[in-house]
């Protein structure tokens, strides 16, 4: 089966990488590629503690990587400004890969109150992707990815309901809050195009795959390792991330899986449903999510 891999991932010297939940499972398979390919790389987590432990792996692989902590809770809108604020300091920063994210919590909130899994999975992604947006257009061919799912299939925008104060469903808030992904890079993009940004916005997908993401899933959690040697493991989860990333890419596109109910294997061109491209849900996303967070950027409808 053809298809992106690691091994297609070109040489990145120069370049600055801002990944997120870098410390465990997708995202710091995605952090050990990019440092061993000669890229600076910045390991956006919550955990000082587990980030500079996967800092310390990462250099036990490639000696020498150019790896930073940088501090960020999704769950946390004032967090996600700070971590905004440090990362402008950079010398320039290329593509930010939005990968962190919470899987069928119990009902919980965020600090300023949202439920966690729209909180966390779409609002956080959108915060901090909107607060680097002037940071990463002063590099020539930057790029935002955003995680989404499979899940995404699914989901659905609970207008009348965004904050779970009505019901609350795990499994369907977490699919609710993949479309509310995929709606938010399609709906950036456009709105990046049209206005000559030199930003690009990209979907991926990480298949199925083994990662500590399903900590909440309570028995199922011991299925996981069976998941990496049926489906994907971690590192097989982080190929469409980078490709997504480093590749050469259709502006707006969306990368996953091609195997088996893209669900495993190698990275490659990944559909979707007609809903995760409807520009009226996503407008009003975007002006919802504007409204939660207080961040605008200001670009044109």
């Amino acid at each position: 089966m053809s298809g992106f891999t690691e091994t297609d991932v070109a040489d990145q010297s120069g370049k600055c990488f801002i990944v997120t939940g870098a410390n465990t499972g997708i995202g710091f398979e995605v952090a050990r590629v990019l440092a061993a390919r000669r890229a600076r790389v910045l390991l956006a987590c919550r955990d000082k503690a587990k980030a500079e432990a996967a800092i310390a792996r990462i250099g036990g692989l490639t000696p020498g990587a150019d790896l930073a902590f940088l501090p960020l809770d999704q769950a946390d809108l004032d967090s996600v400004r700070e971590a905004a604020e440090r990362a402008a300091k950079e010398p320039r920063i290329d593509v930010l890969i939005n990968n962190a994210g919470v899987m069928r919590p119990p009902l919980m909130r965020t600090r300023q109150g949202f439920e966690l899994q729209f909180g966390v999975n779409h609002l956080g992604c959108f915060a901090l992707s909107i607060l680097l947006l002037p940071t990463l257009a002063k590099t020539a061919g930057a790029r935002v990815v955003v995680t989404a799912s499979i899940a995404h299939r699914r989901g659905r925008i609970v207008w009348d309901d965004l904050n779970a104060e009505k019901s609350y469903d795990r499994s369907q808030r977490y699919a609710d809050s993949k479309l509310a992904n995929m709606l938010f890079f399609f709906e950036l993009d456009r709105r990046l195009r049209a206005a000559g940004s030199p930003v690009t916005a990209v979907g991926c997908h990480p298949g199925v795959a083994a990662t500590d993401l399903g900590r909440h899933m309570g028995p199922l959690q011991l299925l996981i390792p069976l998941v990496g040697m049926a489906l994907n493991t971690a590192a097989m989860g982080a190929w469409p991330a980078l490709q997504a990333a480093t590749a050469s890419v259709t502006p707006g596109g969306y990368y996953g899986s091609i195997g088996f109910g893209d669900m495993r294997g190698p990275s490659g061109p990944a559909p979707r449903t007609t809903q995760a491209q409807d520009r009226e849900l996503a407008r009003r996303l975007w002006d919802v999510s504007i409204a939660m967070t207080g961040i605008d950027p200001g670009l044109p409808p």
